[in-house]
């Protein structure tokens, strides 16, 4: 959709770059003129690569320029609340990278400040835009799936002592999680995606790879509101590294790829039980958009929402939902029992999930 041009500053420098591939290619709708990095050489070098006309370290001078529509956060975790806290209350729109924020207080403090504004907040969920993904999306609208009856989700990836050699990584304060937080987010959003609410969780999580405050190794029996169960498992231990998301439905079998980053990318795989209904499917795929992916699809689906007052592709109700499962698992794990949801302000984990030994995430 071409229309209004809306002018962008990026914060930061390391996952920023695979945003501003996605901004390059949607020019008619994006406008990056500004990037702010406290990497002053990896940040004036995205400025090289990418045209952008200004770089700065300092956040706060760039919540005072007119020539900004919005502010796109691709910091650590840790940064995220306040940053978009106070580029709402300057009246920028907001992109932010995952995971969103420390806390389940911390979505619903923002989402006060939303219901007070017409600016919108867009949290980062780019994993939903694979065209395999989308295929199984498209299947399930034109009613060929049937019941869902048994979902996998395997985040089985390598982090070694290099990874954590960046100081603020697998600590509390600064990543406020482990491999369950930052690693397996997007698989595990798919699986709410496809399925919607989760209704119970049971547990458990483990160092077992690193010395690092965080966990490395999770794993997680998941009962759907749809009344379908899921087996969800992340390790940063695997030096085979894949993901994969098997949706097993009454009337057909999904089964995704094994790239780590490129899970919901073709080629997918969907089997049904019989050769009248393997034809509906095969039909019904030939028949599914073809849309961009990625990063570039979810920019591309903002810019729509924000020209014509749309649903956001990705909403802070998405967001809560996934920060509601980490939620319940990181309680589960330390309390052995199975955790409920929806979770409320009343749940001992709702203004933080860090351990005792560490200070809790503000709700602000």
């Amino acid at each position: 959709m071409s229309g209004k041009l809306f002018k962008v500053a990026v914060i930061g420098a390391g996952i920023a770059k695979r945003h501003l591939e996605a901004f390059t290619r949607l020019h008619n709708q994006f406008d990056v003129v500004a990037l702010c990095s406290l990497d002053t050489a990896r940040g004036q070098d995205l400025c090289k690569r990418f045209g952008i006309a200004q770089f700065t370290s300092e956040f706060a001078p760039l919540l005072d320029r007119k020539d900004v529509d919005v502010i796109d956060i691709c910091t650590p975790a840790s940064l995220h609340f306040e940053m978009t806290k106070q580029a709402l209350a300057k009246g920028f729109h907001v992109i932010c990278e995952k995971p969103l924020f420390g806390s389940l207080a911390q979505i619903d403090a923002v989402t006060e400040i939303l219901d007070k504004t017409d600016r919108r907040l867009m949290p980062i969920f780019q994993y939903r835009y694979g065209k395999g993904m989308q295929k199984l999306k498209h299947l399930i609208a034109v009613g060929l799936t049937g019941r869902p009856i048994l979902t996998t989700v395997e985040t089985h990836w390598w982090r070694g002592s290099d990874y954590y050699a960046v100081p603020w990584r697998g600590k509390w304060r600064t990543d406020l999680g482990g491999g369950l937080l930052i690693h397996a987010i997007h698989a595990h959003d798919i699986l709410t995606y496809v399925h919607g609410d989760v209704a119970q969780v049971y547990a458990a999580t483990s160092t077992l790879m690193n010395s690092r405050e965080t966990e490395d190794t999770a794993v997680l029996s998941v009962h759907m509101a749809n009344g379908s169960l899921a087996a969800l498992s992340m390790t940063l231990g695997s030096r085979k590294q894949i993901s994969r998301l098997r949706f097993c439905f009454n009337n057909v079998v999904a089964e995704s790829t094994l790239g780590p980053s490129t899970v919901t990318c073709d080629p997918w795989s969907f089997v049904a039980g019989d050769p009248d209904h393997q034809r509906r499917i095969d039909e019904a795929l030939a028949d599914a958009p073809d849309c961009d992916e990625g990063y570039a699809r979810q920019f591309e689906l903002f810019h729509e929402a924000l020209v014509t007052g749309r649903e956001l592709p990705v909403t802070l109700t998405d967001a809560r939902r996934s920060l509601e499962l980490v939620t319940a698992a990181y309680h589960s794990s330390r309390s052995k029992i199975s955790v409920g949801l929806p979770i409320g302000s009343d749940h001992a984990l709702y203004r933080g999930w860090f351990p005792q030994t560490h200070e809790r995430v503000a709700s602000g």
